[in-house]
């Protein structure tokens, strides 16, 4: 299975998000947060993505969507310091790509299909 990490600057929108992921049908994709700062400020924080990917340790990989800039900047600099293969970055938007990514995941998508997913969700239109 493949586990999707939610990183934001807000520990309300990880979790809000997390639980629209759970209602959509995607409660068995394991899905982890990393929002905030660990004293419940606005910020992203390193050690929180580091637990993050710590929770998914049975997962064969880890889609990480992100919100802004700086928790790019903050997953990067997490994955320079302790790569790991099964963990991709993604670029997409942060609701529209986490839902598309859980729900190719809970399809059976290879980490590869699930990413991708979440990247397309750029492109599709609401109107």
């Amino acid at each position: 299975m493949i586990g999707i990490i939610l990183v934001s600057h807000s520990r309300e929108l990880t979790s809000g998000l997390a639980e629209l992921l759970a209602q959509i049908g995607s409660s068995d994709v394991p899905v982890a947060v990393a929002g905030g700062t660990p004293d419940g400020r606005i910020g992203t924080s390193a050690d929180l993505v580091r637990e993050a990917i710590r929770a998914m340790d049975g997962a064969d990989g880890i889609v990480v969507v992100p919100d802004l800039g700086s928790a790019v900047l903050t997953v990067r600099a997490v994955l320079e310091d302790q790569p790991d293969e099964r963990v991709l970055l993604v670029d997409a938007p942060f609701v529209e790509g986490a839902v598309a990514a859980a729900v190719t995941a809970a399809s059976g998508g290879s980490l590869d299909e699930v990413a991708e997913a979440a990247r397309q969700a750029r492109d599709v239109p609401k109107f």
